[in-house]
């Protein structure tokens, strides 16, 4: 899932960095953020595989005076750590050299190793490596803005903390079923907002107007879902009353309700 791609404050504090690699180190921050906070487990797993290989062409860049170009791929990045890790001393500061590198072996490992998105196993440990991994992508951005905007680490915090990416979900799953916590929304909008919530399947329409608490079925499908379906928003299928949200659903989400 896409995101804004811009935070003037993030922008700010890291300024100092090139904007080619702060732009993307960004981008990949707020979407693993915003994906962590709607529980997209392989969205997110993405996102920080994205991040992780954004900083490292920063650290590259600070370190050995060149970085890996955007479109070349990385060869392993473990080992492409490990290089920045014994570099001498005085190419960088310690934590660019050794603690930020290690920090984003163990991010990118969690994304590569764990499965996520992975089925079977005892415990659903998903909702927990998202959480791990949103908390380890915070202190590297932290620790970008304390290095490159002479912050200390707390005012680092209290900047990152500041940034609408701890938002209250739009989306909140109880008792088998979904709601739309954002107010003031009209149906059409809330039934696009679950149906982004749930873009790999399939959702019943008397799912949906049940959700959404719609107060006639009948109504719901004609004066919501076909005007939808006719801008081509949604798929809706009557023979099987099942919904499919459209590319075209999807930009609209991104781009005017998130």
């Amino acid at each position: 899932m896409s995101t804004r791609k811009h935070s003037p404050i993030l922008d700010a504090a890291l300024a100092s960095i090139p904007k080619t690699l702060r732009s993307r180190i960004i981008a990949a921050y707020l979407d693993l953020k915003r994906n962590c906070a709607e529980g997209r487990s392989d969205a997110a797993g993405l996102a920080a595989g994205k991040f992780c290989e954004a900083t490292l062409r920063l650290l590259q860049k600070v370190i050995t005076g060149a970085n890996t170009p955007f479109g070349q791929k990385i060869g392993n990045f473990a080992d492409e750590c490990r290089e920045l890790i014994q570099s001498p001393a005085a190419t960088a500061s310690e934590s660019e050299r050794v603690i930020i590198p290690r920090a984003l072996v163990f991010l990118y490992t969690m994304r590569n190793k764990r499965g996520i998105g992975h089925v079977g196993g005892d415990v659903d440990a998903n909702q927990i490596d998202v959480a791990v991994m949103a908390r380890t992508a915070d202190w590297l951005v932290c620790e970008l803005i304390r290095i490159h905007h002479g912050l200390s680490l707390e005012e680092a915090q209290d900047l990152v903390d500041s940034i609408s990416v701890r938002q209250l979900p739009d989306i909140w799953e109880v008792g088998g079923k979904k709601r739309v916590l954002r107010e003031g929304l009209k149906a059409r909008d809330e039934l696009l907002l679950l149906l982004y919530s749930s873009s790999d399947s399939v959702i019943l329409a008397e799912d949906l107007c049940d959700w959404i608490e719609y107060s006639n079925p009948g109504v719901f499908k004609s004066n919501v879902l076909r005007p939808l379906h006719k801008t081509r928003l949604v798929e809706y299928d009557r023979e099987t009353q099942s919904v499919v949200l459209s590319p075209k659903g999807v930009q609209y989400v991104e781009e005017t309700l998130l």
